[in-house]
């Protein structure tokens, strides 16, 4: 075991009825580390992360976090282990305060209380930490950006102790600026010591905040490597390759 490893996911094979969703993949992520994942619909993106938090089981293969077999039964299991994940929805209300959501499910009681200015006053710090400033913590869900819903989320998780935040089309549907701001918190979460999963179909934006990218096509790994040894024009050409292949064998 490589002790620099935060997730180490060996041989994990999965099936739904006659569809082999996984086979065989193995998938890491270092401590402090970017990992793009990447691949077309059906590749097995979702399907191996959702083993990884718990929402689905393998078949065959392990998993091991910080060094230690788990199987985590679900991912609020997976969450108090440390791993967080920021779906494309975000889980927000829109309807509720930004405070309200930051701490939503897990809210800061004294006694019978709720502590309303507590939870305000760290909304807002945290916002801060990773560059969003906000009018109030008060101000409403649905008056914000798609990029700032983004923050929320991210700062969200950094405060509840995240160490692996997986990010599920983080820059979907979002404009130029906003997709700028979302990227610039990705390298804020590695630099306070987070360790991230970008899970997404836009290679360019995945490749300017990764250090390593993972590809998948049909359940298979087709790809590992490092920025530095491949280009977003060969990474998609491995892609299209790949789907070729191996939409003949099937």
């Amino acid at each position: 075991m490589i002790n620099n490893l935060l997730v180490e996911m060996k041989n994990i094979k999965k099936n739904f009825g006659r569809v082999q969703a996984l086979r065989g993949v193995d998938f890491n992520v270092g401590k402090k580390e970017i990992v793009g994942l990447l691949g077309d619909n059906g590749a097995g993106k979702s399907t191996l992360i959702k083993i990884l938090v718990g929402y689905e089981k393998a078949d065959e293969g392990e998993i091991y976090f910080e060094g230690k077999k788990v199987s985590f039964n679900s991912p609020k299991e997976a969450r108090e282990m440390g791993i967080e994940t920021v779906y494309q929805d975000l889980a927000l209300v829109n309807l509720l305060p930004i405070w309200r959501n930051f701490f939503l499910g897990r809210e800061i009681v004294k006694g019978i209380t709720l502590s309303i200015e507590e939870m305000k006053r760290i909304t807002s710090e945290y916002l801060k930490e990773i560059g969003i400033w906000v009018r109030s913590p008060d101000e409403t869900v649905f008056f914000l950006s798609g990029g700032e819903r983004q923050a929320i989320a991210i700062a969200r998780a950094m405060y509840f102790g995240a160490k692996l935040l997986i990010l599920d089309e983080p820059t979907a549907a979002l404009s130029v600026g906003e997709t700028r701001k979302v990227l610039e918190h990705i390298n804020n979460v590695r630099e306070k010591g987070l360790s991230v999963i970008f899970i997404s179909h836009n290679i360019y934006h995945v490749y300017e905040v990764a250090d390593r990218l993972v590809i998948l096509e049909k359940g298979i790994k087709v790809g590992d490597f490092k920025k530095e040894d491949v280009t977003p024009q060969e990474i998609m050409n491995i892609i299209a390759k790949a789907a070729g292949v191996i939409l003949k064998e099937v």
